[in-house]
């Protein structure tokens, strides 16, 4: 479980997406609350859904859900909102849980409490406790969860994106695609990389004042003419087979001026563009975007061309670029 979450922090630490923190809980720990509550067991999985909006609704739409749409007491209701509303840093929450009694003998609330005891120990070890919050209405809604549960948001400012990645201990999903008896414990955890890239996107929006460029090749290769898609794709594959960064329009006939807007909106520096005639004697042209400049090669002498043109391969271009400096600086 330990492991699962310095991953998890790991990577979303190493991304540009700004402050984030992990929710925790524990399922078993969930379970007693609902069931020292006075929740009937058959309830348990419908008020753990709606425990698990209040990340995005109030506790007065939450009580309201359970008491009027799924038939809760409004007395366990009240009792489990003393529960649910409570979160904190770790050491904190355990600590105040653990001296108010909070639980009483309840005997699965008590195991639950040492596997977090073990677990805040192993993550303070890995220096991963800070990104945690206890968090008691944590529910993740999936019912094979059995044990520690996490979810982790984003906390900047106004980019709403919800859960960013989450994950658990699910000790007996495996089992039920295994002979009888057998048990596979399992834990795990999972990023959302759509949603990381929308944090990553906006990040960068704000950074260019709301302008955001799309990711850039180094050679964009177009036709001038029609039904040249076998010439752009042999071109492309000689690009791909020096390293070189290069890219075609997947359309049949794309319009040479809007592959041109294409590549200017991106930033990308040179297009190789072959035409009819130039395919017949196994020539192409290459288009410098920055220079505003046009010359027309032979095909095999393609990626040599574009070479002297400064275009290296791709994972090149740190050594480049310490090349560059330290002839600017001779």
């Amino acid at each position: 479980d330990s492991e699962c979450l310095c991953v998890a922090s790991e990577i979303l630490s190493s991304l540009p997406i700004g402050n984030f923190g992990i929710k925790l809980n524990h399922r078993r720990l969930l379970d007693a609350i609902l069931d020292i509550c006075g929740v009937p067991s058959d309830k348990f999985r419908t008020i753990c859904s709606a425990v698990d909006k209040l990340d995005k609704e109030p506790w007065s739409e939450v009580r309201r859900e359970m008491v009027e749409d799924k038939g809760l007491d409004v007395e366990a209701a009240d009792k489990i909102g003393k529960y649910v509303l409570r979160k904190g840093s770790p050491w904190d929450m355990y600590s105040t849980l653990m001296r108010e009694k909070a639980f009483g003998n309840h005997q699965g609330a008590a195991e639950a409490m040492e596997d977090l005891n073990i677990l805040f120990q192993y993550l303070d070890a890995m220096d991963k406790l800070h990104y945690i919050s206890f968090d008691l209405s944590l529910a993740r809604g999936l019912d094979y969860y059995t044990g520690v549960i996490y979810e982790a948001v984003c906390m900047n400012g106004n980019t709403q994106v919800g859960s960013i990645g989450g994950g658990g201990r699910y000790d007996n999903l495996v089992s039920m695609f295994q002979e009888a008896g057998k048990i596979t414990p399992c834990v795990g955890v999972s990023v959302g990389i759509e949603r990381v890239f929308t944090l990553m996107e906006e990040r960068l929006r704000s950074e260019r004042n709301g302008s955001i460029s799309r990711p850039n090749v180094n050679v964009l290769v177009a036709q001038a003419g029609e039904n040249m898609m076998i010439e752009r794709m042999k071109l492309s594959k000689l690009l791909w087979n020096a390293n070189i960064s290069a890219e075609f329009n997947q359309q049949p006939n794309p319009k040479l001026k809007f592959e041109i807007a294409n590549a200017l909106d991106r930033d990308i520096p040179y297009m190789v563009i072959v035409g009819e005639e130039e395919s017949k004697v196994g020539k192409c042209k290459i288009k410098d975007l920055q220079a505003r400049t046009e010359e027309t090669v032979d095909q095999i002498n393609l990626v040599s061309t574009l070479r002297k043109k400064g275009v290296v391969p791709v994972g090149c271009e740190f050594a480049a670029q310490m090349m560059s400096n330290a002839s600017n600086d001779a």
